[in-house]
């Protein structure tokens, strides 16, 4: 609700209190833990109060401990304070079962950073208060500031204040190691990038249902691997009445869960409610009256908290739970220990060994599933195994060295419920205590990430943690066999979406997933997933670039990403004057030279530089190609170390040594990733210099063909189904842009191809001539290799013949080979053209 003050609310000394011993609340991953138990804050806040001296801003110790014992009568089980609390309430929390969330108070509103000593000031206000809360188990977290006004932020710009919240995070953790920290962000300054808090925490106030969702669904997406909470949210009954706010909050709370937060906090306990020494008097937003006499809020948020994340009387449909493994014994107890506590009223577990030589099926025997051991077929072999066992209607896939939190299930099957997607999937996050070598992959390139076409729809889930509806899995005919190690949940994404079918994410459908935990492992998973794009590739060529990168629809979400120099040009829309209600970050496109360099194969264009280099040890001039490999080499290893250093590792605290050597890994991974990824593609035939069409050869000159047609058909309908013929020949096919003279481009490779252009014209009766017209073209960079190349064996000449005779080879080489694609493309049109006449007549 905006600024409260700052306030001064850290007693001189705290009263000696008997600590309880127990677990202190932990963040891992989605959601909140105490031990092994899941908190779901089910929260309202308290105060703030008028305070009854200058050292306690909160009520009579008699009227906080009335308060306490009501909300824990009606399901609450955490406040969130604006001031640090004296130990006695924090006392009173802790017998009543009520965490709290201590706001740590100081001037967000004015610009503090303008001032020499405030800065200093503010941080040792923020030491004194958690060292006065610090260790007492009632203490959820500290929140470090709540809502800095977006024109303070704008005035000092985004980059100071995130590094002097991190400077308050730092203060927070040297305090109470253990605590967590968090900062209370609103969408006004959405755009803050604090990666260093525990939780992210928003105040969202919304009054309709449907934006209320679809933001919490953005905020899920910029929470990332934490927990998202909501600080604040509520509704003024003196404007709205107590019935609306009655029935606000309780979809705001059911939504919320739902929505996979890890908890509320109620906009506010009581309508008492003061700020800077006055009472405020015009606003309602209390569950409760100022005498404490409950509004018919109270019991709404009751019931919403009763039924948190879903109320149990929902259809849960049945799901079965597929779990398919080769020699996966030694990871693999920890997946079967938490499909034990899946907190799901209806599913079955089956396992399938895929030729396993060690303990695995009998340690399945042991844990009662139902398993089945087949000859190693490869994994899409074994998926579609399992998915013919199933009884359930919804089958879900988890990998071996997965393991899933207590409410994946519930949050599956509630986005098949509510939806009508075919698949649904969720984040999979990497555990602590992997070691070092595993928490710095976790932060590279190449992960089991999700592709999302928006905040709740997807282009890909990962196959570590995906769901089908099973008449739809089995109407597309399952897995493809041919994947025996990846690639398989790529290419079954797409199948499904060909269809028309849709696929669904839900943020909090988690389940922790091992990362690999040698770089040697980390070579060899890139590697297996270079060899299935090129398997991809075959069956999808349309989704592949010239230069044979697969291209995405959606947005790639996760760790690890190549941070790209592009990103150095991130803009915020603040809105005009800085007005904008919903401020976010603006992230321009790459260029064509950005986008190039974070290909795997930019590596074979340092290569090529590489050997134009090395001949000038024939022709000196040539030389010059070793400062343009140098600015090469050089702008891969600044995007690498610009990731490395933008990375929150879990293992850069101690020393300087222990901090810097697993950034040093990091950006070693950025450069090995590429090349592992590259290796595997040239392996199984995805190169850039691989033919695209294969359906013969013929002279590539331009033609027109044309034939009549007794049946009548749309321009579209043709082009679309030459497009699909010449597809299921594995040619890459791209469609003309609005402004383009030609409808159809057919690739032969990456130097030549050809270009297609259809008309109609109508003679009656449903009686049509089509006319296509074809011809070859030669592509730019063909163009410029074979000049470059030629004027450069030209102008060694009279120098160096060994270095002329190379050079202008090269030329030969692209200029034969461009014809050659041009040949192939040309051959492939005609072929589909020729089909298309053969089907009229």
């Amino acid at each position: 609700m905006g600024d409260h003050g700052p306030g001064v609310a850290v007693e001189p000394t705290l009263p000696p209190r008997a600590l309880i011993a127990g677990p202190r609340p932990a963040a891992r991953g989605k959601f909140i833990f105490r031990g092994h138990e899941k908190l779901s804050v089910r929260g309202v806040t308290y105060g703030t109060f008028r305070p009854q001296h200058e050292e306690i801003q909160f009520p009579e110790r008699s009227v906080v401990a009335g308060d306490f014992a009501q909300m824990a009568a009606q399901g609450i089980n955490a406040i969130r304070t604006y001031t640090v609390p004296p130990g006695w309430l924090l006392d009173l929390g802790q017998e009543h079962g009520l965490s709290v969330l201590v706001g740590l108070p100081w001037e967000e509103h004015l610009a503090f950073l303008d001032d020499r000593k405030l800065p200093g000031g503010i941080t040792a206000r923020v030491r004194a208060g958690v060292r006065a809360c610090a260790g007492h188990p009632a203490v959820l977290g500290y929140a470090v500031g709540n809502e800095i006004p977006s024109s303070v932020v704008r005035w000092h710009g985004r980059g100071r204040i995130e590094r002097f919240l991190r400077r308050l995070h730092e203060t927070v953790k040297q305090e109470d190691p253990e605590g967590l920290v968090t900062y209370v962000n609103y969408p006004t300054t959405e755009y803050l990038q604090l990666p260093f808090v525990d939780l992210v925490c928003f105040n969202l106030y919304l009054e309709s249902r449907k934006p209320f969702a679809a933001y919490l669904a953005r905020l899920q997406n910029l929470a990332g691997e934490r927990p998202l909470l909501l600080t604040e949210c509520g509704l003024d009954s003196r404007r709205h009445g107590e019935e609306a706010q009655a029935e606000t909050l309780n979809w705001q709370v059911r939504t919320a869960f739902s929505a996979g937060c890890a908890g509320i906090f109620v906009y506010a306990w009581t309508d008492e409610w003061c700020r800077g020494g006055y009472d405020i008097q015009d606003w309602d937003f209390g569950l409760t009256r100022r005498d404490r006499r409950p509004k018919p809020a109270l019991d709404a948020v009751r019931r919403a908290f009763s039924e948190v994340p879903f109320p149990a009387s929902l259809p849960w449909p049945s799901i079965s739970v597929l779990v398919c493994t080769y020699n996966g014994g030694h990871v693999i107890e920890h997946c079967f220990q938490a499909l034990l506590k899946l907190e799901y009223p209806n599913y079955e577990v089956i396992v399938v060994s895929d030729g396993s030589t060690d303990g695995t099926v009998a340690l399945a025997q042991a844990y009662g599933f139902r398993v089945i051991a087949q000859e190693n077929q490869g994994l899409a072999a074994a998926r579609n195994r399992a998915l013919e066992a199933a009884t359930g209607q919804i089958v879900a896939y988890i990998d071996d060295d997965a393991y899933p939190d207590p409410h994946w299930l519930t949050y599956l099957a509630h986005g098949f419920l509510t939806t009508r997607h075919a698949g649904m999937g969720g984040p999979n996050v990497a555990p602590e205590g992997d070691g070092m070598v595993a928490d710095c992959v976790t932060d590279a390139p190449g992960g089991p990430n999700v592709v999302l076409l928006s905040d709740t729809e997807a282009e890909h889930i990962p196959g570590c943690n995906m769901a089908f509806r099973k008449e739809c899995l089995e109407a597309v005919g399952g897995f493809d066999p041919q994947f025996r190690i990846a690639g398989d949940d790529v290419d079954l994404c797409w199948r499904l979406q060909e269809r028309g079918w849709t696929l669904g994410y839900s943020p909090a459908a988690m389940v922790w997933h091992r990362r690999r935990n040698s770089v040697q492992a980390y070579w060899r998973q890139q590697w297996n997933y270079g060899r299935a794009e090129a398997l991809l590739e075959r069956r999808w060529p349309e989704k592949y670039t010239p230069l044979g990168h697969l291209t995405w629809a959606g947005r790639i979400y996760g760790k690890g990403h190549t941070i790209g120099l592009h990103s150095l040009r991130e803009r915020v829309y603040h809105g005009l004057w800085g007005s904008a209600p919903f401020q976010s970050v603006y992230r321009p496109p790459p260029s064509l030279l950005e986008s190039l360099l974070l290909v795997p194969e930019w590596y074979l264009v340092n290569a090529a530089l590489a050997a134009l280099a090395a001949l000038g040890f024939l022709w000196r001039p040539l030389l010059l190609a070793l400062p343009v490999l140098g600015l090469s080499v050089g702008l891969v290893l600044v995007q690498a170390c610009l990731s490395a250093a933008r990375a929150e590792l879990k293992t850069n605290l101690g020393s300087r040594p222990s901090r810097w050597k697993p950034r040093m890994l990091v950006a070693f991974l950025h450069l090995l990733q590429p090349a592992a990824r590259l290796w595997g593609r040239l392996g199984y035939g995805l190169a850039p210099w691989r033919l695209r069409a294969t359906s013969g050869f013929v002279f590539p000159r331009a033609r027109s063909v044309s034939f009549r047609s007794g049946r009548w058909k749309t321009d579209g309908e043709r082009l679309a189904a030459l497009r699909a013929s010449l597809v299921s020949r594995a040619v890459q096919v791209a469609s003309g842009a609005e402004t383009e003279r030609w409808d159809l481009q057919v690739r032969g490779g990456l130097l030549g191809d050809a270009r297609i252009l259809m008309a109609i014209e109508e003679h009656g009766a449903g009686i049509q001539r089509v006319l296509v017209r074809l011809w070859p073209r030669v592509s730019p960079l063909a163009w410029t290799l074979t000049t470059v190349f030629a004027a450069l064996g030209s102008a060694a000449r009279s120098q160096s013949w060994a270095a002329c005779t190379l050079l202008g080879a090269t030329a030969l080489l692209v200029a034969g080979r461009t014809f050659l694609e041009c040949s192939a493309a040309t051959a492939a049109a005609l072929w589909a053209i020729g089909r298309a006449r053969a089907e009229e007549t």
